[in-house]
């Protein structure tokens, strides 16, 4: 059986020109996020580093595309977009529900392309062995709204005009959705080696939890812990950035 062919220029949204041949670093949003969210990274890595920022379905200028609110089906999705890619040396990096994602992509780049990824970054989620029975995708939309303003992860314009908040809230809900009713399953570990970054105040995430992201690889584990919440990275964009350039390009400078 074929697999139709994905619109590649629907998912993946590359912002800023890179070198010739320079290594690609695959970015997956956070729930509720979209593609845009990562033009600040593209626009400081490049062109040093060729920045890929995927666009879910059912956001932005996708917004009238049905979302998917499965976790392992959006994988294999993002998957497909990427196996063109993999000419090149790909990490993946993804924030919260984001990083549930790339281990998922990760994990059929290994089994089912032959091709490691040469780092994963997970960002502000806890390792997929370590689940937490959670529900907020199953409160209205208070409630839905209340813990996207607790974890401060939507622009605050946003949440404040009741039109762009009425377009965002399918998606917002989805996507918590995915994350929340994504289980683990036992497999073959990843060879790759994983930086983990996280919070030290993270509601979502322990640093314990973040730290289980070791029992997922063959590869070397690095865990940075830095001072805030769930959304901690736009604080220290700088070191973390920094980390992601020494290592996906080898260079200090």
């Amino acid at each position: 059986m074929t697999t139709p062919q994905l619109d590649t220029g629907l998912w993946a949204r590359t912002y800023h020109p890179a070198a010739a041949g320079a290594p690609r670093l695959v970015c997956l949003p956070h729930a509720g996020g979209s593609a845009s969210f990562y033009f600040p990274v593209s626009r400081t890595l490049a062109p040093a580093i060729e920045v890929v920022a995927i666009q879910y379905p059912g956001r932005q200028d996708r917004r009238l595309e049905p979302c998917v609110p499965d976790l392992p089906e959006l994988a294999r999705l993002v998957f497909q977009v990427l196996r063109p890619m993999t000419d090149r040396p790909l990490a993946l990096f993804g924030h919260s529900m984001g990083a549930s994602l790339a281990f998922e992509v990760a994990r059929l780049l290994e089994q089912e392309a032959g091709v490691v990824p040469t780092r994963l970054y997970a960002s502000g989620r806890r390792a997929p062995s370590r689940f937490r029975h959670e529900t907020v995708h199953l409160l209205d939309d208070a409630g839905l709204l209340a813990d996207v303003k607790r974890l401060s992860g939507t622009d605050a314009a946003i949440l404040g005009d009741e039109e762009l908040l009425r377009m965002a809230l399918p998606a917002i809900r989805n996507d918590y959705k995915a994350a929340e009713t994504y289980k683990y399953e036992p497999g073959p570990l990843l060879t790759c080696p994983i930086t983990v970054f996280t919070g030290a105040d993270d509601p979502k995430t322990t640093p314990e939890e973040a730290g289980a992201w070791a029992e997922h690889t063959t590869g070397e584990t690095e865990l940075k812990v830095f001072p805030g919440g769930h959304f901690f990275l736009t604080r220290h964009q700088g070191e973390i950035l920094g980390t992601i350039r020494r290592q996906v390009t080898g260079r200090t400078g």
